[in-house]
Order: C-alpha cells, then sequence, then structure tokens
C-alpha cells in the first residue's frame, strides 16, 4: 500500500523503541519529541507527496497482481525507462528537503529491493535464506515501511591484525543460535535515524569481520527486544525555522545501535555465515548500484539549491560584477553539470542483471560519488566566502520581535531584499555550511560511502586501464629502431 504522512507517524509513535539521548531513555511519542519531530514531520511530507495529484505518474501505478499499490520506492525497474522514471521521483522527494535529507526512505529502500529481486543469490546459501529475503521485502512493500540500516564496526581498533576475543565483545556477532534464530551481542556504527524507523537492515562488514560468526544479513523491526540505539548530541537547537532553518527540519540525529542479547528469528535471517554469498551480494544484487543512484540524484538537487542560495546571496548585496566571484558561482555550475551527466551515463551504459533488475553503470556513479567527496566542502567554502561577515551578522527571530527592530531594518537590509529577508537568507548560509547541523552534513557527504582513499583504491583496482595501456605500448612500437 502506499501510507500518507498520518499513517507513517502514527506507526513510528506505536514503536516501543529504546532510544537514549542525553543520558535518558526517550519516551513519549517521538512525533512531538522536540529532537525528532522535525525530521519526522518533513518524511510524514514524502509519504504525503506520494497521493499528490500533480506528481502521480511517478508516485503511482506500480501495484501487486492483486491490484495493491506500491511505492516507487520498492519497485524492481527492468528497464532505462523504468529506472529514469524512479530518479524522477527520488529527485521530486530530495527537492522537498533541498537534498538535506541523507536517509530519506528510498534510501535503504532502495537496498531492500535489490536484495529481494536477488533473492535467488541468496539461496545459494541455503534456500530458506532466499525465502525470508523475499519475504521481507514482501512485508516492506505491502506496508510501506521505512528502514534504518547498519554496516559498520565500531572504531576501536582499526589495526589490520586486530582481533577481539569472547571476553570482550565490541563489533556485534552472533554468540547463539537456536531454533527460533540467532542471538546477536554487541554493537555497531552508525544508523542515521537510528530508533525512529519501522526496521532496520544489518548487513556484514568487511575487514577482519567477514568469517565465521560476523557473517550474517537480517532484517528485524526497530523495537526488537534488546536493541538499543544510543544517539549523539542533537543538533536542532530550538524549533525556530528562522534561527535554523534547516536543523529544524532536517536533523537526522545518527547512532550507536546496541544489540543485547537480540534474538534475530531464522524468517528473518538472509544470510549466514556463507563466505561466498557475503563477498558476492552486492555486485551481484545491485545494492551498491542503487544506493548510489539515489545518492547521486540527491545530491545534483542539493547542489541545485546551493547555487540558488550562493546566487541569491550575490544578488542581495550586489557582487555579481566582480570576477572572482562569477569564478565562484561557475565552479558550483561546473561541479553540477559533471554529477549531472554521471547520472546520465549511469543510466545510459546501465544493464539487467541475472534477476532481471535494469541496473545504472556503477562506473560513472562510483566517479560521482569520489568527487562530491571532495567537491562538497569546497560549495561549503564557496557559500562562506561568498557571505563573507554577512554569515556572522545573523540576528536571531527574537530579536526581530524586541524593540531593536527598527535598527535591524535599518542597518542589516540588502541592496534588493529587506532586513528579514537577508538575515533569514545569511542564516541558512550558516546553518548550511557553519553550524554544528553544517559540519555534520559536510562530514557525512566527505565519508558518504566510506573512507574516500579506499574508495579511490576501489576505483583504481578495478578500473579496467589495460586498452588504454596498450594503445601507448602501440604508439611507442611504431618507433622502434628510431632512437
Amino acid at each position: 500500500m502506499l501510507i500518507n504522512g498520518s499513517q507513517f507517524l502514527d506507526r513510528v509513535d506505536q514503536l516501543h523503541h529504546n532510544i537514549w539521548l542525553n543520558g535518558e531513555v526517550v519516551n513519549g511519542p517521538l512525533s512531538t519529541h522536540s529532537v525528532f519531530k522535525g525530521i519526522l514531520n518533513s518524511k510524514s511530507k514524502l509519504y504525503d507527496l506520494q497521493h499528490d495529484d500533480e506528481h502521480k505518474e511517478l508516485f503511482k501505478g506500480y501495484s501487486e497482481p492483486n491490484g495493491e499499490e506500491y511505492s516507487f520506492s520498492f519497485h524492481q525497474p527492468k528497464s532505462k525507462e523504468e529506472l529514469v522514471r524512479r530518479g524522477k521521483a527520488t529527485t521530486i522527494w530530495a527537492r522537498d528537503s533541498l537534498g538535506m535529507m541523507g536517509r530519506s526512505p528510498d534510501y535503504i529502500n532502495s537496498a531492500i529491493m535489490c536484495l529481494g529481486s536477488g533473492a535467488e543469490f541468496f539461496s545459494n546459501g541455503g534456500k530458506e535464506f532466499g525465502t525470508s529475503i523475499n519475504s521481507v521485502y514482501n512485508h516492506a512493500k505491502r506496508n510501506d515501511l521505512s528502514f534504518t540500516h547498519t554496516f559498520i564496526n565500531p572504531q576501536v581498533n582499526r589495526s589490520l591484525l586486530h582481533y577481539e576475543t569472547d571476553e570482550n565483545i565490541i563489533a556485534a556477532k552472533v554468540i547463539d543460535e537456536t531454533d527460533k534464530g540467532i542471538i546477536i551481542k554487541g554493537a555497531r556504527l552508525l544508523a542515521t535515524q537510528g530508533g525512529i524507523t519501522d526496521e532496520i537492515l544489518v548487513l556484514p562488514s568487511g575487514g577482519n569481520y567477514i568469517e565465521g560468526e560476523y557473517i550474517y544479513g537480517f532484517v528485524i523491526p526497530s523495537d526488537t527486544k534488546g536493541l538499543k540505539f544510543l544517539c549523539r548530541e542533537a543538533f536542532n537547537y530550538s524549533d525556530s525555522s528562522f534561527d535554523h532553518p534547516l536543523a529544524s527540519r532536517y536533523e537526522e540525529t545518527d547512532s550507536v545501535v546496541v544489540f543485547d542479547h537480540v534474538l534475530v528469528p531464522w524468517n528473518r535471517v538472509f544470510l549466514y555465515k556463507n563466505h561466498q554469498v557475503a563477498m558476492n551480494f552486492i555486485n551481484e544484487t545491485g545494492m551498491y548500484h542503487y544506493l548510489q543512484y539515489q545518492a547521486v540524484c540527491r545530491q545534483i538537487v542539493k547542489t541545485e539549491c546551493i547555487l540558488g542560495l550562493a546566487e541569491k546571496i550575490v544578488d542581495i548585496i550586489q557582487i555579481q560584477q566582480y570576477q572572482h566571484i562569477q569564478d565562484k558561482v561557475n565552479e558550483i555550475i561546473i561541479g553540477l553539470e559533471i554529477m549531472k551527466s554521471l547520472k546520465v551515463a549511469s543510466e545510459v551504459q546501465g544493464t539487467v542483471n541475472n534477476y532481471g533488475t535494469y541496473t545504472p553503470s556503477i562506473q560513472p556513479l562510483s566517479t560521482a560519488v569520489q568527487y562530491y567527496t571532495k567537491f562538497y566542502p569546497r560549495l561549503m567554502e564557496i557559500i562562506q566566502l561568498l557571505s563573507s561577515s554577512g554569515i556572522i551578522s545573523i540576528p536571531t527571530e527574537k530579536d526581530f520581535q524586541s524593540e531593536i527592530r527598527d535598527d535591524l531594518n535599518q542597518y542589516l537590509q540588502g541592496a534588493n531584499a529587506d532586513a528579514v529577508e537577508r538575515v533569514k537568507t545569511f542564516r541558512l548560509a550558516w546553518d548550511l555550511s557553519m553550524s554544528a547541523f553544517g559540519s555534520r552534513q559536510t562530514q557525512f557527504e566527505r565519508f558518504f560511502f566510506g573512507d574516500p582513499v579506499r574508495l579511490a583504491m576501489g576505483s583504481y583496482n578495478h578500473y579496467d586501464k589495460q586498452p588504454f595501456v596498450k594503445d601507448i605500448s602501440q604508439f611507442l612500437n611504431l618507433e622502434k629502431g628510431k632512437l
């Protein structure tokens, strides 16, 4: 089914979650909690958009054999046209948050779609595992579920030779198995929106933790007994959309996930102690292809909005005639066009995988993701440079409601904007590039798919360079005998 915003909020409020924040357990409905209500209300608007007549051609039209509709984010594209259509829907969702919501529902829903569509592959580890992921996928699709995820182990000791002992369990591992399921103990990083989604997807981490009791993949409800979410400090310091235009709406929170003897039922386990399946399921199912595709669609929208903000700043203080200003804004334009071109290349160069999924080409997407890790911090620097002292002179909403309002109106107006519009614009620039929320966004984009150096190593090692080496060798051979 296609749920609406109210149904989403009602369902999340009914979770018996175990969320810790500022040293206290979170009680009461999440949708009214000071930390979570902003992001939850923003997500609820996305679910409402699924029922918007203006966009019905993108969000509707996907249905089960019984005629029941389901979300575009769970649909398995089988052609380039269906992939492009999916990208357009993702773009509309991303625009609603200016691209700031890193974990909109379609992100992990894309992974669930790929895993479920590739259920046959997981049957290589046992028929029951293929059945499990197919069941998880259909359950998510029928109920329009939302997910968080965790793929990373805690960073206690990152040396290559470090292994943990049973007496000092840190990285989540299987400590027992019963006829009911597997028992998990330990911790995982870094669940964005941890505890405030319907369910959580858990996949094996790489490195030393790809053997034995560390090989597992499963999906469980976020309020499963023994599951705890330990949240970092929240960055939405007030409800004021004037003072914190982004943080008040899109602060997602990040959490450590603790598994305290969590029982994962067998019908929720789709990967277990099979090294070959663990090492190959990402490429086989196209999961990373779709996660990166969703991310690039969002990053394009985010860059468009940064361009719009940059030009608005330039216009308000009338600095567009300076060449160095035009050069800086043009950097944004160049980066935006690079990202858009790589997205199109991934669509055009896509192929159908072994399970009928039209999969976007990974190389353009990987290139875009790697490019953005370096480009995004530069975008923030450009916003800071364009804003100059304006990004510091930003009074609050209450200042404009006080007796100093006349002074603010007189001295903080812009060439093409009154004081309120000017300050709101520069507060947006501040919340994007300098606030706690903005700094987290920069770090988020910098490490979106992991360590940028490792991403570069992977790209180098897997890129087929030999045809070009051969060209050079052939050219040099033409000159043999001519020293």
